[in-house]
């Protein structure tokens, strides 16, 4: 199992920008596949984000061109840099490890979950 421990989360005004991190324990962190989703009350947890092992990105339509996922694999770590944030985006963000290391959507696909951070944007 790999430990996945977010930070970065905080409140913001709608228009700034905030860079979340999830720090990944295990040794072979450079073949996993990440990903970030989202989570606000009331609502089902979406996604947002995803990263492989190469470099291949994938972004949730209502992020696209706001939001960059990256890695640093010397520092098994994964990053979500938000810019240009909408009070929609406010919500419980999570980084999770994809089980088949692919690129994905799809949630049950992750197994290995973050206790999430909050970002919350203020209009």
């Amino acid at each position: 199992q790999v430990q996945l421990v977010e930070s970065g989360g905080g409140l913001v005004q709608a228009g700034g920008s905030l860079r979340l991190s999830c720090a990944a324990s295990g040794r072979t962190f450079s073949s996993y596949a990440m990903g970030w989703f989202r989570q606000a009350p009331g609502k089902e947890r979406e996604f947002v984000a995803a990263i492989n092992w190469s470099g291949a990105t994938d972004y949730a339509n209502s992020v696209k061109g706001r939001f960059t996922i990256s890695r640093d694999n010397a520092k098994n770590t994964v990053y979500l840099q938000m810019n240009s944030l909408k009070p929609e985006d406010t919500a419980v963000y999570y980084c999770a490890r994809n089980k088949y290391s692919s690129l994905s959507r799809r949630r049950y696909e992750y197994d290995d979950w973050g206790q999430g951070t909050q970002v919350t944007v203020s209009s």
